[in-house]
């Protein structure tokens, strides 16, 4: 982590104050600048964030229970280590809360949000590459948000909103030989299944849309770990 870290200006209430602590220790995590198992100093976190320990404190309770960071006992704060087993449950529970979400999107998505996925689909396709990673991730995460949100079932949207929070890329930039950039290949083929839930959801099918869903997070899954795997 740098040295310090400017602290906007307009961030002047405690509540703001706290949101970008926790959005800023959230993005150092995602872009790897934090590692997995990394210890985080309330004192030190303050210092380098030019604020007092109190928004520090509340931040890194925000960010253990949104699943990101860990409490030790008698040890401290440290960034969460991911199994493999851990990766694999996760893309199961998306696999089966995804498919369903996207199942009643394909019949309750609204044009607007249509037109709102196709715009991040273009973008995404301008941003292919390592140096375009961590905004491709980040549109990765809207294009599937849009989705969720359009489902209509407020049980699944808080679930998978809980998710994405915990896992803003969905533990890609948790491990060495994914971090930095996509897998050979992955991108152009990730683009394609990305274009096939499109495509279903404009067609207002179902059952498309589910399976179009279920086989693109069944192909990260199966990536992903086989690139830790390769590592171990």
């Amino acid at each position: 982590m740098s040295p310090a870290i400017a602290y906007p200006a307009e961030a002047t209430s405690p509540k703001q104050c706290r949101e970008w602590i926790v959005q800023h220790i959230r993005e150092l995590i995602l872009t790897g600048a934090v590692k997995p198992g990394e210890w985080l100093r309330q004192e030190k976190l303050a210092q380098q964030f030019g604020v007092s320990q109190t928004p520090v404190r509340e931040a890194l309770k925000q960010l253990s229970a949104d699943g990101l960071l860990e409490h030790v006992p008698y040890r401290g704060i440290r960034v969460v280590e991911f199994t493999i087993t851990d990766v694999s449950d996760l893309y199961e529970c998306r696999m089966f809360i995804e498919g369903m979400a996207a199942r009643h999107a394909a019949t309750h998505i609204s044009e607007a949000q249509i037109a709102e996925l196709r715009s991040v689909f273009v973008r995404m396709q301008q941003r292919l590459g390592p140096v375009h990673i961590t905004e491709y991730r980040a549109l990765n995460r809207r294009f599937h948000t849009i989705i969720f949100d359009a489902s209509g079932r407020s049980l699944l949207v808080r679930t998978l909103a809980q998710m994405w929070a915990s896992f803003p890329s969905m533990l890609w930039s948790n491990f060495t030989r994914t971090a930095p950039a996509p897998l050979p290949g992955r991108d152009k083929t990730d683009v394609e299944e990305h274009g096939a839930i499109l495509a279903a959801l404009e067609a207002r099918d179902p059952d498309a849309a589910e399976r179009a869903t279920r086989y693109h997070i069944q192909q990260a899954k199966d990536l992903l770990l086989g690139a830790i795997a390769a590592n171990i």
